[in-house]
């Protein structure tokens, strides 16, 4: 087994020389307090054994990358019936891209764009009796961390901004593909992007995929077939339009977020959680992408 926390630590060495870190998210007001200088990783191995760096222990708003928890939630309550209502094709555009959403009927390209994720939400408002309570308490099952939490403030931040989500959600409506009120698919989409984890508990939370659906605890969460389909639309559309150069350049499942959390994993292997607030253009971490394709090229473990 590679010395992962001899690798890390080089890793983290070489990504704090580049130059050029990235630009803080600005358009959720929130984010752009956050000071670009954090930088953290954090490896899990399936056997359970964690290797840090960093600020790896320091909470963040993981944003999207609650998309992929929300949508292994709603498998595991409606399982197949959600392909019903959302495509599992690459967008190629970013993340709040309205155009296909009109074109295409009001069915979201795939469940991790924005459309798809407030389809998701919809579904796990039907299914749920307390919903942002259940989803609150299924991220602490799967990380066995009751510390975990909405930040009220991020979350009202982005209600206050997120016009291109409202747009989206009365595309939706119109299309007839949202079951409940806007307001209250949206309240619960913008308590879901607020969560606060921080390297470590996110390595924890994404531990089932590595591990055939099921936790750190060795509770079974989701199927085989589900975790399947969850890691193959992580690699294909985990990154918006950078999807295709992450897995050219990394080689593994993964899902970014605009508060510059990465999280990425090799089935039966590991799960390795970046921070680094920092975007490119695209919305991704620009010392995330960095760090873990030069994590993959020195461990020589990668899909591929």
């Amino acid at each position: 087994m590679p010395d992962f926390q001899a690798i890390l630590e080089t890793i983290y060495q070489d990504a704090l020389k580049a130059h050029d870190k990235g630009v803080v998210a600005s358009y959720i007001p929130e984010l752009a307090k956050i000071d670009k200088s954090n930088f953290g990783i954090c490896l899990i191995t399936s056997e359970g054994k964690e290797y840090g760096i960093g600020d790896y222990k320091k909470p963040f708003s993981i944003q999207s990358i609650s998309k992929v928890l929300a949508l292994s939630k709603a498998m595991s309550l409606i399982g197949e019936a959600i392909w019903e209502r959302i495509d599992v094709e690459p967008s190629g555009n970013p993340f709040n891209f309205l155009s296909l959403l009109e074109i295409e009927n009001g069915i979201p390209r795939n469940p991790l764009i924005n459309s798809g994720a407030i389809v998701i939400a919809d579904i796990l408002v039907s299914n749920l009796n307390n919903p942002k309570a259940d989803f609150l308490k299924y991220v602490r099952d799967l990380t066995g961390d009751d510390t975990i939490n909405y930040n009220k403030e991020v979350a009202k931040s982005e209600k206050n901004t997120g016009f291109k989500n409202y747009a989206s959600a009365n595309l939706l409506k119109s299309f007839k593909n949202l079951n409940n009120s806007i307001d209250d698919v949206l309240d619960f989409y913008f308590h879901q992007c607020s969560l606060e984890m921080n390297c470590n508990q996110l390595s924890k939370a994404f531990y089932l995929f590595a591990n055939n659906g099921k936790c750190l605890q060795n509770k079974l969460h989701i199927t085989d077939r589900q975790v399947k389909r969850i890691n193959a639309l992580m690699l294909t559309c985990g990154f918006y339009d950078e999807a295709g150069e992450f897995a050219f350049e990394v080689g593994l499942p993964g899902k970014s977020g605009v508060g510059g959390g990465i999280v990425a994993l090799l089935p039966d292997e590991f799960v390795i959680s970046t921070w680094s607030p920092g975007l490119n253009k695209k919305g991704n971490s620009k010392l995330g992408m960095l760090a873990l394709a030069e994590f993959t090229t020195m461990t020589k473990q990668s899909i591929f």
